[in-house]
């Protein structure tokens, strides 16, 4: 059967579109490409350029009528040469996919056959054989013989794959081009659905997602066991929008630590950041006087500052004061090379100091309750069941990363910092600035998560104890690798909903809060081994 570019009816339809689309469409995107083109020109003059885009404009304006007078017929033949198209692509597709498939037959024939002649071949020869070098020798190139005829087989089996496909897409090609490159949504998703299919390999698909398979078999096992333990129905949207809600400050800590991993580095002083912007926001909007005095000054009472200003001082604080500390640890580390690993845990070190001599590790009171319902509180939804108003700042969080990381410069260039630093520097890119602005944006959203950490629980010096650890694992259960250069937001805040997930999982069926940290440490490990061989296998 003749492939696309060979029959004849498509080549007349072709034809008949060219025609109609040569001084229409085709034209006008032209001159419109050639209008742009004219105003990146710096060799013209301004009367020059001027005079050039009047003219183009003034052809645009032509072929944008004849475009206009030509629609419905364009329209009307490419749907007929489509239609065709479609009708002849089932016979082609089904044909190409049987030869395919009669060369795989024959190229495994081949293989057992060349493994047979191979294996009798060398144990004749290792039969005559009397020197132990000798039969050495000759086990080895048997060996190698059929590793050869093993990559040749899979060789044979990628092309009839590559032919199969390449039919397929020849068709969406083809289609598109009777459109004049339009695309259709459902061609869109087969011909994905089928690129999926014929690059599927299973060992990949479970290097890939094997740790994500063992987690739902987990939640699943969870799911049934609950009721049977007389713990009532874990999967309900009451106890989901709780673990949603226990996720919402955590991601702050996640989406900051993130960018840090994305370098080959860490945090260390995730959780003192909590507690520094936990204590002072705590510290602002508790009503009244104060409990306790800081660095044996007050106690301190903001309650004449109206609500409004007193938050924002809570956050303004709670934010310089993050950023502050890990510009302190980020100059470090940019500047002399020094680990994040080191750098941030002199700055844990530091704060929890601070913070220990200037509370005297007391908790600092619980703030207003009609400003902590309106920020951290819940919506009544009717039917017993409420929103947590702390998921919409965590939504906003994750929208803010993902642009960051995909729609800006420096997003590039922080990839490219943990893919090669060497590399992006002579490719003029400032490592110590993109390394200053990863540590300033995790200060900027240490501080956002610290603030509303305090809506949560009355603040103190220890608050936020290990929150480093479960961000660091949330991220790499999320597939950001401690390789560097490698990850994504939506991984980061996905580790963040699982691991909240194990942790409310493992609390609704009572098991004790020292074997969480077992199950928490078994996912780390699992999760970086095949984050180590994932890399390895690109090495």
């Amino acid at each position: 059967m003749k492939s696309f570019s060979e029959d004849e009816k498509l080549k007349e339809y072709h034809a008949q579109l060219d025609e109609l689309r040569k001084d229409g469409v085709n034209k006008a995107i032209l001159l419109k490409q050639e209008i742009e083109s004219a105003k990146k020109n710096k060799m013209l003059s301004k009367e020059e350029l001027q005079n050039l885009i009047s003219e183009k404009k003034n052809a645009l304006k032509e072929a944008s009528a004849v475009e206009k007078n030509n629609a419905a017929k364009d329209k009307a033949i490419s749907k007929e040469a489509v239609a065709y198209a479609n009708s002849i692509a089932v016979d082609y597709v089904k044909q190409v996919n049987a030869e395919a498939d009669n060369k795989i037959k024959e190229a495994k024939a081949e293989y057992v056959s060349k493994v047979a002649q191979i294996n009798e071949e060398s144990s004749k020869r290792i039969a005559s054989l009397k020197e132990k070098v000798d039969i050495i020798t000759a086990k080895y190139e048997r060996k190698s013989a059929l590793f050869d005829a093993k990559n040749h087989l899979a060789t044979e089996i990628e092309h009839c794959k590559d032919m199969k496909k390449q039919a397929f897409s020849d068709h969406i090609q083809e289609n598109r081009a009777l459109r004049n490159g339009k695309t259709v949504f459902a061609e869109n998703v087969a011909l994905n659905f089928k690129n999926y299919i014929y690059n599927f390999k299973t060992s990949k698909f479970l290097l890939d997602n094997g740790l994500y398979l063992a987690i739902i078999l987990f939640f699943i096992a969870c799911i049934i066991i609950a009721p049977l333990k007389g713990a009532g129905n874990l999967f309900s949207l009451r106890n989901i929008l709780t673990i949603l809600e226990q996720s919402s400050t955590r991601m702050f800590y996640a989406l900051g630590v993130a960018g840090l991993i994305l370098i080959a580095g860490t945090d260390l002083s995730v959780g003192r950041m909590v507690a520094l912007g936990a204590v002072i926001t705590g510290m602002i909007l508790h009503p009244g006087v104060n409990v306790i005095k800081f660095f044996n000054k007050g106690p301190f009472d903001f309650s004449a500052i109206p609500m409004g200003g007193r938050l924002a001082m809570a956050l303004c604080l709670a934010i310089v004061l993050c950023v502050m500390f890990c510009s302190f640890a980020g100059f470090f580390s940019a500047k002399l090379k020094i680990h994040p690993f080191i750098s941030t845990l002199s700055t844990q070190l530091i704060i929890y100091g601070l913070l220990m001599f200037g509370t005297q590790g007391a908790p600092v009171g619980s703030i207003d309750g009609g400003i902590k319902n309106l920020i951290g509180g819940r919506w009544d939804l009717g039917g017993n069941i409420t929103f947590p108003k702390l998921i919409i700042p965590a939504i906003i969080a994750i929208a803010v990363a993902w642009f960051i990381w995909n729609k800006t410069t420096f997003g590039k260039n922080m990839y490219a910092v943990g893919g090669n630093a060497e590399a992006a520097a002579v490719s003029g890119i400032s490592v110590f600035w993109t390394t200053m602005g990863i540590f300033i944006m995790a200060g900027i959203f240490y501080g956002c998560g610290s603030f509303l950490e305090a809506f949560r629980a009355n603040a103190a010096a220890g608050t936020g104890q290990g929150y480093e650890m479960d961000a660091i694992a949330a991220c790499v259960v999320g597939g950001i690798s401690f390789n560097g250069g490698i990850g994504k937001i939506s991984g980061a805040a996905i580790g963040v909903i699982i691991f909240q997930s194990l942790t409310y999982c493992l609390t609704f069926l009572k098991i004790d809060t020292n074997l969480q940290f077992v199950f928490k440490g078994l996912i780390i490990i699992a999760a970086v081994a095949l984050d180590s061989i994932k890399y390895l296998k690109r090495k």
